[in-house]
Parts: C-alpha cells; structure tokens; sequence
C-alpha cells in the first residue's frame, strides 16, 4: 500500500512538565530545538499544586530559543494546508473524562479514510512513532467546541512562507493563555486586565469573550451573562461556555435557565462531563421533575464509575 503522503514523522517524546507540555517539547524537537527540562522544572515551582499544562510556558521557552509561535482560530482546510507545508500544528481539544482541555500534535491526515492523525506518545517495538487515526467529521466537531483554536511553532523562514487565514487574531489568542497562567497563579485582577485588552484586539474571539465570563463568574458578577452570550453567537459549539453559563444560573437559582444552558451543552457533547448530569439532575428535582432527575444521576454514574459519591447517589436513585 502506497504510504501517505499527508504526513509528519515526529520523533519520540515522552518527557514533560507542566511548564513544557508534551506537544511543545515535541513539536521542538521536531526542529531540532533541545528546550531545557531542568528550566521547566524550576520555573514549574511558582505552580505548585497546579495539575494542568500551562502552554504559555511552553511556548515562551520554545521562542527563546528561536521558534516562532502563531496561535490562531483555524479551519479543517487551513489545517491540511499547514500540515502540507511540512508544520506538525498542536490543537487545543476537549479533555477526558471531565470538561477541561487537552493540546494535541496534529501529525497527518487522510482524504481517502477521511481521518485526521494525532501523535502518540507510545511507539511500537522499533521505537517508530504512532498515529491514533480519528474520523475527520468527529475531530471537527470537538475541534469546534473549543473554537478551533490552533497553536503553530516553527523556524521564521519557514512560517513566513505560510499565509494564515486569521493571522490578525493571534496577539488576541496569545493574551488569552497569559491570562490563563494569570488565574492559576491567583491574580484575577492582571488576568482580567488581559481577557480586556485581548477584546479590545478582536472583539469577536470567542475564546477570549469565553474566559472573561468565566473570571467574572468566579467572581459572581453577573456581567459574565453578557460576555458568555457574545461568545455563543460567535461560537455556538461552546461546549464550556454553555455549561458556565448554566453554572451561573444554578447558583442564583435561576433553574429554568440553568436546565436549558445544561441541556444544550449536553445536546453538543453528552459524554463530554459526567458532572454536568448531577448538576441537572439537583435543579431538576427542585423543580419536581424526579423521573428526569433519576436519569440524569444515572448517566452521571455511567460516566463516572468510580465516582466518590457513588453510594449518596445510588441511594437518591432509589429515593426519586
């Protein structure tokens, strides 16, 4: 069988760090870029306690030594086309099991099996890399729940030869992952200042509008209504914009309106949190709907086997 000519040969990786996240350390080596282990370690100790990937570091460390980084709102064809020009583009996707989020490398794709491939991170006996092939039409679908949202890394000369469809809207993206690393190190305050300045720079990015509802939300400020809302009319796959929306709802008792954001979130992507069940399932039963409120514990069960309070809802099942 003729090989595919769609695709990247990565090299093998398996370290990582919070503050060099697998898909940035790879994608530089891919380049022949060596990124310190030992300053990540370092700078990963103002993060204590912190379980997620902070990108930003990742990408910071990669541009000190010489890669180039656009971050950008994308397409399925501009995908292809960056893949085509010899560039392994990193992804942002939705996360398993709950609803965070997860960076992925990109390394090929497929017309004829309409599949796009994923780097991963085990090879086989001979130490090659390996694919995970994924339906195209169900990568775009998750892809689009978080805004198609696209992180290249590469030489200059190499990116220049590369015409984005969306290059005006990368200053805006990057504010939004400085931002993000504003939250985990408690400063609200900078990172609204950020979510601000990166609206004001494209005031229809949708990840941007998403992640100043959500400071806002934390800080039980109503004013996250309107900005979750703009999101969705930019971005009506916003899986977690419609599932903040509804936390917003369900903690000023506004349960109609919490019961509608949960569903459509769900309607979107139903195994995608199993938490969104149980939050449904208490603002239905406050709304007397038991027979809706048993399913919905239910699938929270079915998505989450080895939940802690299995035995609490195990006995509200019985009970409603």
């Amino acid at each position: 069988m003729e090989q595919d000519d769609h695709q990247l040969f990565l090299p093998l990786v398996d370290e990582e760090n919070i503050c060099l996240p697998l898909p940035i350390n790879v994608v530089s080596k891919y380049w022949n870029i060596e990124l310190s282990m030992a300053e990540a370690i370092e700078t990963a100790k103002q993060y204590s306690g912190f379980n997620g990937s902070i990108l930003i570091e990742g990408i910071e460390s990669a541009e000190r030594h010489g890669l180039i980084c656009k971050i950008v709102h994308s397409s399925l064809s501009e995908l292809k086309k960056i893949i085509d020009s010899g560039i392994p583009p990193i992804v942002i996707l939705p996360g398993i099991p709950e609803i965070t989020q997860h960076a992925s490398v990109i390394t090929g794709y497929n017309d004829e099996e309409q599949t796009i491939l994923h780097y991963v991170q085990k090879g086989n006996q001979e130490g090659e890399q390996q694919e995970g092939a994924i339906p195209q039409d169900v990568f775009n679908k998750e892809w689009s729940e978080e805004g198609k949202l696209l992180i290249i890394l590469a030489p200059s000369d190499i990116l220049s030869s590369v015409q984005l469809e969306n290059d005006s809207g990368d200053k805006s993206n990057r504010l939004c992952f400085i931002s993000e690393r504003l939250n985990i190190l408690k400063n609200s305050s900078k990172a609204l200042e950020s979510l601000k300045q990166a609206i004001q720079l494209d005031p229809n990015n949708s990840t941007a509008l998403h992640l100043l509802g959500s400071v806002l939300n934390d800080q039980n400020s109503s004013k996250c209504i309107k900005f979750y809302e703009k999101c969705l009319s930019v971005n009506k796959k916003s899986y977690l914009t419609y599932n903040g929306l509804g936390n917003f709802y369900l903690k000023t008792n506004q349960f109609e309106k919490a019961e509608n954001c949960y569903t459509k979130a769900i309607q979107l992507d139903p195994k995608r949190s199993a938490k969104i069940y149980k939050n449904r399932a208490y603002l239905r039963e406050k709304q007397n709907k038991n027979p809706d409120a048993k399913e919905d514990l239910k699938s929270y069960l079915k998505y989450f086997p080895k939940a802690p309070d299995r035995g609490i809802i195990e006995q509200a099942i019985r009970e409603l």
